[in-house]
């Protein structure tokens, strides 16, 4: 269920644990070493979402900071 639901939503670690209510950890561990024996091709496509996941996680990081600092001046605009 977990590596479907990755797949299908090009969802990250984090967001899958939230949704299944599960560690972080948990996710990851079935994703990466428990799928691999189980379900060898489901786990190539959900190591392709993880992967691209990871090789953008700076840019998200980025654009969440950019995104706090404009709300944060658009509060300080609207208390003038």
């Amino acid at each position: 269920m977990l590596g479907r639901y990755i797949i299908e939503n090009k969802a990250t670690v984090r967001k899958t644990a939230k949704k299944f209510g599960v560690s972080k950890s948990t996710v990851h561990k079935d994703v990466s070493q428990r799928l691999k024996v189980l379900n060898p091709a489901l786990y190539r496509e959900v190591r392709i979402v993880l992967d691209t996941n990871k090789s953008e996680r700076h840019i998200r990081g980025g654009m969440a900071t950019k995104n706090k600092y404009l709300k944060q001046k658009q509060l300080n605009n609207i208390d003038k």
